[in-house]
C-alpha cells in the first residue's frame, strides 16, 4: 500500500466495538459459546474471524498432546480416540469476557484489513501456512473468509504454482489488479459494522484514496468437530436463488427531478410515487402487517434480494433492513435507500427484485 494507515485509529475502533458488543451480551451471561459467537454480531466476517483464533487454539491443544514422547499417538485406537476427544471439546466452546473481549478485538481489525487491502491479508495468510501446505493452509481456512473471497479462492485447489510461497504471492496481487472492479465496495462492508459503531474510512487512511497494491450437540464417536460443522452453515450468498412466482412487470417508478433528501443527481426513487403504485396494486398479502423487514421476508425473497441486490452480502442486507426498520416513515426509508443502496448498488427500478423490496418496504410502513 502507498497509503499509511492510522493504526491508532483502527486500535480505538476496534477497542469500542469489542467493548460495545461485550457490553451487550454479557450484561446477563457469564460465557460465550460457539453457536451464540456465529450470530453475535452483524457482520458475519467478525463473527468467523474470532472463530477462526479458536480454531488455530483448538489446533495447538491438539499438537501439544501429540507432542509428548511418552505415548504412542500413531497407533490407530489412540488417533481414534484423541480425535473423539477433541472433537467433543469444540463443541464446548466456553470463553468468559476477559478471554473474549481481546479475540473480538483482533477480529475486528483483521476484517477491516480484509475490507481495505485483501492482498495484504490473504498474502500473511500465504505466508503463516506451514512449508509446502499452502493449499491445505487456504482450503482448511477457507470457511473463516467472508469477506473479497474471490482474490484467493481462485489459489484453492491450484497445484500448478508448487510448493513455494512466492508464486502464490504473486498470484494474489495479479489477481486482485483483474477483479478488484467486480469485488464488493469498501463501504459496503464497513457498513456491516455501523449497527455496533460507524467506521470512519477517512480517518483510517492518513493518506488519501486507497492505491492498489503490489447448540451443543449429541456426541458420538464419529461425530465431526464444531469447526468442520462451519462448512454446513448456509451460506446464503452462495446458494442458488430459488425462483419466485411469475407475475406482471411492475411500472418504472423514478424522478429525474425528486425533491427533499432524495440526491439531485441522475434518477432516484420517488416516495409519493411509488406510494401511489403500491396503494392501486392488490398483490396477495399486499396489506398483511410487516413488524420487522427481517419478520417479512419470505425465504425465496430472502435469497433474490441478497443475491440479486446486495451483491451477495447477507450481512449488508440484514443491516440494511435495520436501518430501513429505524428510518420511522415509508419517505424517511426511501431517502436512506437513495443516499446509500440505490446507486451504489446500481439498482434497476424496473427490475423485479427491487420492486419486491420496495413493496415490502411500503408494507412494512403502511397505515
Amino acid at each position: 500500500m502507498t497509503d499509511q494507515i492510522n493504526s491508532n485509529y483502527l486500535e480505538k475502533y476496534a477497542s469500542n466495538y469489542a467493548l460495545e458488543v461485550c457490553n451487550r451480551y454479557f450484561s446477563n451471561k457469564q460465557y460465550i459459546s460457539g453457536q451464540d459467537i456465529l450470530s453475535l454480531t452483524n457482520s458475519t466476517q467478525v463473527n468467523f474471524f474470532v472463530l477462526k483464533t479458536l480454531f488455530g487454539l483448538w489446533q495447538e491443544e491438539l499438537e501439544k498432546l501429540k507432542s509428548n514422547p511418552f505415548f504412542d499417538y500413531r497407533d490407530i485406537t489412540v488417533h481414534e480416540a484423541l480425535t473423539q476427544f477433541m472433537n467433543v471439546l469444540s463443541k464446548r466452546i466456553k470463553v468468559e469476557r476477559s478471554h473474549f473481549e481481546p479475540l473480538l478485538r483482533s477480529a475486528v481489525k483483521d476484517a477491516v484489513q480484509v475490507a481495505t487491502d485483501p492482498v495484504t491479508y490473504y498474502q500473511s495468510e500465504i505466508q503463516s501456512a506451514p512449508e509446502g501446505q499452502v493449499n491445505e493452509h487456504l482450503k482448511e481456512n477457507k470457511k473463516y473468509y467472508k469477506w473479497h473471497l474471490p482474490v484467493i479462492n481462485f489459489l484453492i485447489d491450484k497445484a500448478g504454482f508448487g510448493l513455494e510461497k512466492e508464486p502464490y504471492l504473486r498470484a494474489i496481487a495479479a489477481n486482485f489488479q483483474a477483479i478488484q472492479s467486480d469485488l464488493e465496495s469498501v463501504n459496503l462492508l464497513l457498513a456491516t459494522l455501523g449497527d455496533v459503531a460507524p467506521f470512519d474510512l477517512d480517518a483510517y487512511w492518513e493518506a488519501g484514496t486507497v492505491t492498489s497494491p503490489k447448540i451443543e450437540e449429541e456426541d458420538g464417536d464419529s461425530s465431526p468437530s464444531f469447526f468442520d460443522q462451519l462448512d454446513e452453515q448456509p451460506q446464503k450468498s452462495q446458494e442458488a436463488t430459488p425462483q419466485p412466482a411469475p407475475r406482471t412487470a411492475p411500472t418504472a417508478i423514478a424522478d429525474p427531478k425528486p425533491t427533499g433528501s432524495v440526491p439531485s443527481s441522475g434518477k432516484a426513487l420517488h416516495a409519493a410515487a411509488l406510494k401511489r403504485q403500491f396503494e392501486s396494486e392488490s398483490y396477495t398479502g399486499m396489506k398483511s402487517v410487516v413488524a420487522t423487514l427481517s419478520e417479512g421476508l419470505a425465504i425465496n425473497q430472502r435469497f433474490m434480494f441478497t443475491k440479486e441486490l446486495f451483491d451477495g452480502n447477507s450481512d449488508l442486507m440484514m443491516h440494511t433492513l435495520k436501518q430501513l426498520d429505524s428510518a420511522g416513515d415509508f419517505e424517511g426509508a426511501i431517502a436512506l435507500i437513495n443516499d446509500r443502496y440505490f446507486k451504489e448498488l446500481s439498482w434497476d427500478v424496473n427490475s423485479e427484485p427491487v420492486q419486491e423490496f420496495l413493496q415490502l418496504v411500503y408494507r412494512r410502513f403502511d397505515d
